[in-house]
């Protein structure tokens, strides 16, 4: 399976939802396969943080299985929550695992990326989500030892003192607090579908996106764009066909990313490609893998204006 490493993802999506001839808009809640990550974490006076990471799964009716997991807490995973579980049915209930570290000073974002496979006939789906711990509680201990009270001696009762009025004027500036920090945007959700006789990339964008547009160019030329907006489901699909490579290339960043088309093993000689005798599922996933991690490329270029890719 090809993997791509890639850095913090921190934007996305807006714009006008605009394609070339035979783009195509999907918002089906079928097309929405993805895991469902969470977690929260309890710091102690120490600096030693537990988080508690949890997986459930979109769908229903079919499992899947996890083909990346990816935290920003040092150290492993222990658990049931790893790269190959099965990520069963809804529900059946989720995958579960804990870190723990101890940090040297204040606890940053803690956060887990987490990308899914499923299977459904004839068609493959890939989904990928991040999720950021949130604090449940302090680790201290929970009955501090509480200060024993001191009696003034009668003789040294000072007499109570007054403060001096001020009066408020308009000029004088009221209390203030530290700035605020402007929310991040949410994490969208990259899918490829890939069918006997389509190749069809997908983006669900959050409400609270911000834009961006995509060109995607086959070997032979042919180019389509997608252009995404927060609140919608985008898509542009192409005819598959052995062969079938598609370029992506997003309007922030300089490097592109290419996608193979694989053609899932149920289509028994059907479709645009040849007959395929059984590619692994692994295959499958790599190249969808590779598309998510294209379009988690937007979010890091959206912050840093460039991309690095490794294989």
């Amino acid at each position: 399976m090809n993997r791509l490493n890639l850095r913090r993802a921190a934007a996305l999506a807006a714009g006008a939802l605009i394609g070339l001839a035979g783009v195509a808009t999907i918002a089906s809640p079928a097309m929405a396969h993805h895991p469902e990550p969470s977690g929260s974490y309890c710091a102690a006076a120490d600096g030693k943080v537990t988080v508690n990471w949890s997986v459930i799964s979109s769908e229903t009716d079919i499992s899947g299985h996890i083909t990346k997991l990816e935290s920003t807490v040092p150290g492993a995973i222990t658990g049931d929550l790893a790269v190959g579980a099965e990520l069963k049915k809804a529900s059946e209930g989720p995958l579960t695992g804990t870190q723990t570290y101890t940090f040297d000073g204040p606890v940053p974002e803690l956060k887990l990326t987490v990308a899914a496979h499923w299977e459904r006939g004839d068609k493959t789906y890939d989904g990928e989500r991040t999720v950021v711990a949130t604090p449940s509680r302090e680790c201290g201990p929970a009955n501090p030892p509480s200060p024993t009270p001191t009696v003034p001696s009668p003789s040294a009762t000072p007499e109570p003192t007054k403060s001096p009025e001020v009066t408020p004027s308009p000029s004088m500036p009221g209390p203030s607090g530290p700035p605020s920090t402007p929310a991040e945007p949410e994490e969208p959700v990259f899918q490829l579908e890939q069918t006997c006789d389509k190749m069809t990339f997908i983006v669900e964008n959050p409400a609270k996106g911000i834009p961006f547009t995509a060109t995607m160019t086959t070997e032979k030329g042919v180019t389509k764009k997608l252009v995404s907006q927060p609140g919608k489901t985008t898509s542009v699909s192409f005819d598959a066909y052995k062969g079938l490579k598609v370029t992506v290339k997003y309007d922030v960043a300089e490097e592109s990313e290419t996608i193979p088309y694989t053609q899932p093993k149920d289509c028994s000689g059907q479709g645009g490609g040849l007959p395929v005798t059984g590619p692994a599922a692994g295959a499958i996933a790599g190249s969808a893998a590779v598309l998510l991690a294209a379009g988690a490329v937007l979010f890091v270029i959206a912050r840093r204006r460039r991309v690095r890719f490794t294989a």
